[in-house]
């Protein structure tokens, strides 16, 4: 199974692998514009747009869109990430061409109708506020916040609510002439897909696209800052958050195991002393991110007012004493712990045509899974030491607490036990 690339005359790549004795597939289109690529008056259009491409085009209604779909078994969807959208659909093989024609029209042909950009309002304004009553999904808008201040990295992707309600029809249309250029459109397919077909059908639908320039994206800058929330509930919320390497740099696979190996299961170190040896929590986990210039290790707990205190310094002391004592034992499960998330996504046509959309859009090219994985096997106990002692020694962090959390401790303390 090897990837095929095509790029047509306008810079849109095409990007397809094979999977033989599969009888459906997955195809999709993965804009290089999310969130982070909106100025501060535009903060949620990104994801306005996703919601806005099922609700009607030149061609097709609404309904006609979900009709289509569903009439031969298959299901479209999308989603908005920081820094890209999407738009797939997986179905039969037999019915690619159908589902390639719905995405094109999609994308290129959404009519903005404004009667369902005001339903569609409602429906964001609902989603916005479900967050804000969700405190383990509002923690991590504010820990963002507070990381990248004033930044476009840095604002909620479902964006706030005065934003969200002035947006029209010429807003949208101007995102989309601004970022929806071919060159930064990839389309993507994988499972019982025919790249040649596929081709000759992207280059109908996409090629008259007239190529332009792409906007400068703003860098990345991690700032130390906190934000705090009192208020009654039944869990204190704590995140905390250190810069950690970006995509193309050259630590991000020791990065991603060292936060593995720290939180990423029931046999991390942090689940380990801290939920299963001492008690303190339910949930606790850690994760990292890597976006095109930066990147961060993010630590959440959801524990007791009369725990939290406790359940904060021993997480700072746990991150901080990897750098000394991180075995070899656990950084050879966390590599195996990666190794098999890859390898078992592969499996999944849906999963498969992602990587192919995401690895092109940051390498421009495919790098093969032997060398992906190979990079992960690479990542030796000293290399996460050392990465663990870097990111630690900064004392650089940023927080959030959201619930009853008087008795947390501040970030400038935490930043002195970090570095300590």
């Amino acid at each position: 199974m090897t990837p095929r690339l095509t790029t047509l005359p306008n810079g849109l790549r095409i990007v397809t692998e094979a999977m033989p004795g599969l009888a459906s597939a997955a195809v999709g289109v993965w804009v290089d514009a999310g969130a982070r690529h909106e100025d501060a008056a535009e903060n949620g259009i990104a994801h306005f747009l996703e919601h806005m491409a099922f609700k009607g085009t030149t061609r097709r209604t609404a309904l006609a869109i979900a009709e289509e779909i569903e009439d031969v078994g298959g299901h479209i969807n999308a989603y908005t990430s920081r820094e890209m959208t999407a738009y797939y659909a997986r179905v039969l093989a037999a019915d690619v061409p159908l589902a390639l024609d719905l995405l094109s029209d999609i994308v290129l042909h959404s009519t903005f109708d404004p009667r369902e950009i005001e339903v569609e309002r409602g429906v964001i304004l609902q989603e916005i506020g479900q967050s804000l009553d969700t405190p383990d999904d509002i923690i991590f808008d504010w820990l963002q916040e507070v990381s990248y201040p004033d930044q476009p990295i840095g604002r909620s992707i479902l964006g706030v609510a005065e934003r969200v309600g002035a947006f029209g029809r010429d807003h949208l249309r101007g995102f989309v002439a601004r970022h929806y250029c071919p060159s930064r459109l990839i389309l993507s397919a994988a499972g019982a897909v025919d790249h040649d077909a596929i081709v000759a059908q992207a280059a109908e639908a996409f090629g008259a696209l007239a190529p332009a320039p792409a906007p400068a994206m703003a860098p990345a800058r991690f700032t130390p800052g906190e934000r705090r929330e009192v208020k009654r509930l039944e869990q204190a919320h704590f995140a905390l958050a250190l810069e950690a390497p970006g995509y193309r740099d050259a630590d991000v696979h020791t990065a991603q195991v060292f936060a593995t190996a720290l939180g990423g299961g029931m046999s991390s170190r942090l689940f380990q002393k801290l939920r299963e040896e001492r008690g303190l929590c339910y949930t606790i986990f850690a994760q990292g991110a890597a976006y095109a210039d930066t990147g961060t290790l993010t630590i959440y707990a959801g524990t007791g007012a009369e725990e939290i205190g406790q359940l904060v310094h021993l997480t700072v002391d746990e991150l901080r004493r990897a750098a000394d004592d991180m075995s070899e034992a656990e950084v050879a499960r966390a590599r195996a712990q990666m190794k098999a998330g890859m390898l078992m996504g592969l499996e999944s046509p849906s999963a498969r045509a992602e990587r192919l959309a995401r690895l092109l859009s940051i390498w421009d090219r495919v790098p093969g899974v032997a060398e992906q994985v190979a990079e992960v096997e690479a990542v030796t106990m000293q290399a996460v030491r050392d990465h663990a002692g870097q990111i630690a020694g900064r004392g650089q962090a940023a927080l959030a607490l959201y619930g009853p959390v008087q008795r947390a401790p501040g970030l400038a303390s935490l930043s002195a036990r970090l570095a300590a």
